[in-house]
């Protein structure tokens, strides 16, 4: 356990989950994806569970349960409030209070809580940050097209083109795309597109990633595979 607290001490100092050299659209590598907590905002006595949308270098993407949380930082009032099981219970107003006041914050906020969390025999490690004092559940995922329809479950695309996809989304909330099969363009953009060069691999997953302005975060993922242009 000690040696978990330790890379998640690393993780929450730097910022990231692990020396990505891949593209960040990259799915085909070992990476978290997103980290959710359900629900991200958590009332007095509420509790909030973890998970992840985890990818593996030649493998579909999973979602998985954390084998460890840790709170990253000692906030007086806070105490506790992860729990031995790894979901998150947010304490009582009083409580609640003392965090507010060692914090400098107003009466009645939302408290952050910022938690590490490892996934995986091998583990990878990633922050996230619960509200604790208040109620908000995650986004339910927009309308999104991909060339123009409505993705099915299977996206089927044609090879040496730009594949359009779009989320119709907030324009304050970030988007994240991510595939396995050709190159993402504009893959932090609400439109974005995939071109399946003849060199890129032309079957695999698509994953896109959506946050809201309160913490939430909701994905989506299909196996995709491009069909090869009609020789002239």
């Amino acid at each position: 356990m000690k040696k978990l607290v330790l890379m998640m001490a690393v993780a929450v100092a730097s910022g990231a989950c692990a020396g990505d050299v891949d593209p960040a659209w990259q799915l085909d590598h070992d990476r978290i994806v997103a980290v959710r907590v359900s629900p991200p905002h958590l009332a007095s006595g509420a509790r909030g569970t973890v998970d992840a949308l985890i990818a593996r270098a030649g493998d579909t993407t999973h979602v998985a349960a954390p084998i460890g949380v840790q709170a990253a930082f000692a906030v007086p009032g806070l105490e506790g409030a992860v729990q031995p099981d790894g979901s998150i219970v947010a304490p009582d107003e009083a409580h609640l209070a003392i965090a507010r006041q060692a914090l400098a914050l107003d009466a009645g906020a939302p408290v952050p809580l910022e938690i590490g969390a490892a996934f995986g025999s091998q583990p990878l490690i990633a922050s996230k940050v619960v509200w604790l004092g208040d109620g908000a559940d995650n986004p339910t995922m927009p309308a999104i097209t991909v060339n123009g329809a409505a993705p099915g479950d299977e996206l089927v695309i044609a090879a040496d083109i730009d594949v359009p996809m779009k989320v119709d989304a907030d324009p304050m909330w970030k988007v994240t795309w991510l595939t396995s099969c050709g190159t993402m363009h504009d893959d932090d953009e609400h439109a974005a597109f995939v071109h399946v060069l003849p060199d890129d691999p032309m079957q695999g997953e698509l994953a896109v990633v959506v946050r809201d302005t309160a913490g939430g975060v909701v994905w989506r993922t299909w196996p995709i595979r491009a069909t090869a242009a009609p020789a002239p």
